[in-house]
Parts: C-alpha cells; sequence; structure tokens
C-alpha cells in the first residue's frame, strides 16, 4: 500500500514508517518456557537513534555542538527550551519541574483528578467513583450493590452505573454475595484516564459544555501559564480549560495519535511527564512521516503548537524496570515523605497531564 523495500517481511509492506517505530520500540519479552510472568526479561531494543535530551541539556551547558536539527530557543524562559528544525511548533523543556512539583501532581493525579464530576474511564461501566485511591490502600472491593434486598438486582449485577459501593474485603467474604465485585487495587492500575476541567467525550471526539465539570484547579492553571510561554504567540497568554491526564503501567502504549478537537490551534498542548521514563515519537502530518524517537523523564515538558499540532505523535514503550525507569530523586523524596502507597504506585508507572487552551 504504502510502497516496498527488498527484503522487508510482508507483514511490514503495509505498515507505515510510524507503525514500524512503534513496533520497533514496543516492549517484548524473551520467550522462554520456564520464566513466570513477574520474572520474564525484556527484549533487548536498539536505543542508539533516540534523542536524548539530559545528554542535550548538558551539551548546551558546556557549549559543545547539539544534534543535528535541535536548536536552543532564545525566548527569556527560566529554562533552557529546545526546539526542532523539521518540527515548527514542537518544545522540548528538559526538567522543567523540580522533584517537589512532580510529586505534587503525581499525589493530585492519583487523589484528587480521578474525583467526581471528573470523569475517568471507569465511568461508563461502574459510574462515578469516589475517593479510589484511598480505597486500593485500603485494600476495599467494590461490589454491585442491591439495596437492602439480600439478592442483587440484576439490572445492578448487569453494570447499572448507579449500583456499585465499595466494601472492606471481610464483609463480602461474609455476605457470600454472588454480585459482581472488583477490588480497587485492581481497578487503581486499570485506570487509564481522568479528564479535568470542560470534559472530553471519548465517544464523539469531543467537549461536552453539558457535561458537570469543575474548574482546573488554580495552581495548575498557573503552573501551566508559565510553561506554556515559549509556545505562545506574543503578547498573549494561554488560558487553561481542558486536561487530560494518561495513566500508563508496564506494558501500556499510547498509539499514534493527532490531538485536534481543540478550536486554535496556534495555542499549545501542554504535556507534563511523571513517573517512569518513556519513549515518545514525533511523527509527521501523515503516519508514512519517518516520527523522531525522544527519551520523556519524569518533569520533562513537552508544548506541542502550530504546526506541530498536525503532527502525529505517540507512546510506545515505558520503562517500568528499576534499571531503566530513572525514578531515584521521586523514590527519595517519597520515602523522606513516608508516602510509600504512592511510591508503590509510581516505582510501576508513568502519568501525563496534558493541558489545553480549548476555545
Amino acid at each position: 500500500m504504502y510502497g516496498s523495500e527488498s527484503g522487508t517481511a510482508p507483514e511490514d509492506l503495509e505498515r507505515t514508517a510510524f507503525r514500524r517505530a512503534e513496533k520497533k520500540y514496543k516492549l517484548y519479552y524473551e520467550d522462554t518456557y520456564k520464566s513466570s510472568k513477574k520474572k520474564r526479561k525484556p527484549k533487548p531494543v536498539d536505543l542508539s537513534e533516540v534523542l536524548d535530551f539530559n545528554s542535550i541539556l548538558e551539551s548546551y551547558y558546556q557549549n559543545v555542538e547539539l544534534p543535528q536539527g535541535v536548536v536552543p530557543l532564545r525566548c527569556g524562559f527560566d529554562r533552557p527550551v529546545f526546539s526542532l528544525e523539521n518540527r515548527p511548533g514542537f518544545y522540548f523543556i528538559p526538567g522543567a519541574l523540580s522533584v517537589k512539583e512532580q510529586c505534587q501532581w503525581i499525589k493530585e493525579s492519583l487523589t484528587s483528578f480521578p474525583q467526581p464530576p471528573n470523569r475517568t474511564n471507569h465511568n461508563a461501566f461502574y459510574g462515578p467513583i469516589n475517593d479510589l485511591f484511598i480505597a486500593a490502600n485500603e485494600r476495599k472491593v467494590l461490589v454491585a450493590d442491591g439495596g437492602s434486598n439480600s439478592e442483587c438486582d440484576p439490572s445492578v449485577s448487569n453494570g447499572d452505573v448507579h449500583g456499585w459501593k465499595f466494601f472492606e474485603e471481610h464483609e463480602v467474604s461474609s455476605k457470600g454475595s454472588t454480585c459482581k465485585s472488583v477490588s480497587a487495587s485492581v481497578l487503581l492500575r486499570k485506570l487509564r484516564w481522568s479528564t479535568l476541567g470542560l470534559q472530553f467525550d471519548w465517544s464523539k471526539r469531543n467537549y461536552d459544555v453539558s457535561l458537570p465539570h469543575k474548574k482546573i484547579p488554580d495552581t495548575l492553571c498557573q503552573l501551566a501559564k508559565r510553561l506554556a510561554t515559549p509556545a505562545m504567540p506574543l503578547g498573549e497568554e494561554f488560558q487553561p480549560e481542558g486536561a487530560i491526564v494518561n495513566y500508563f503501567g508496564p506494558g501500556d502504549m499510547l498509539g499514534g495519535h493527532l490531538d485536534d478537537m481543540e478550536a486554535d490551534w496556534s495555542k499549545p498542548i501542554v504535556s507534563m511527564s511523571l513517573g517512569c521514563k518513556a519513549i515518545f515519537l514525533l511523527g509527521g502530518k501523515h503516519r508514512e512521516d519517518p516520527p523522531i524517537a525522544m527519551f520523556l523523564r519524569s518533569g520533562d515538558v513537552v508544548l506541542m503548537a502550530g504546526e506541530a499540532r498536525e503532527c502525529f505523535h505517540g507512546v510506545p514503550r515505558i520503562f517500568t524496570d528499576g534499571e531503566n525507569n530513572e525514578i531515584v530523586t521521586l523514590e527519595r523524596q517519597f520515602s523522606q515523605e513516608d508516602d510509600f502507597s504512592v511510591l508503590e504506585y509510581i516505582r510501576s508507572s508513568r502519568i501525563n497531564i496534558n493541558i489545553r487552551q480549548v476555545y
């Protein structure tokens, strides 16, 4: 469909350049019969072509030549900002968030951002869920509650969004209920997204202003406004109106896509990375355009505005193993704060907060 290359496997002929890059960096495990699921070793992957902005930042401070196509931006921002010659409107700010800021927004992402009226991927089946992170730490179980009846209402056990309630584990065991149930810890691990501010309707792929919502917290708004400055048109200020929080666990990925539902593409998406290191792919305006691969670490911020808003992008790989996740400073900070429940989560997870001006 997209042409052919000599020696290319037949299954690769129909794949775009973006899809081939996703496949290259995706997590695969060694195929050994003796290894258990927990002990499986990831297959080695060639990372030699992945841009490393930590190294680029060191080169910048040492006045060493930067990789071809990487350009430092002269914009008066309080940290170095880098752009790419062949991707106008894309900006990378390595280490833009302090360790304390990272810890703050990791906690908020787990405790506050999934709270109603904010919607999550669990809403469609379970309805609004309050205090999921607390319930997971208390080892509670979400049960399809039939009210005062000893038997479950069939409509409830089939997923009625008003019929789910948290119970202690021992309560569920003593009831011997046939109702559907799921542990809060499983729900937390399966949390994939939450939406702040104006709510995004994934089924319609647009913002639904009729849905109940709260404004984005002011502290996050002020941070986003400051971070957006390098990508903003002169004399204009970024207005945060909606945000999507993505949660990644071991083996998770985000396929190539466009963020094209906002009215004014001259305004940037402000994307904050938290937790485990990841690989980010920045393609072109077509899936056939070969993407640029780069590492995203906790505290890094990416801005995409103007032409960059038309570029396909995605996250094919999260590094959740202790040797490669690069979260030592986070581990140290959370340990000092005795916040071991958050630490346990983020050791094998990545969180991305991307903030948008909708109108």
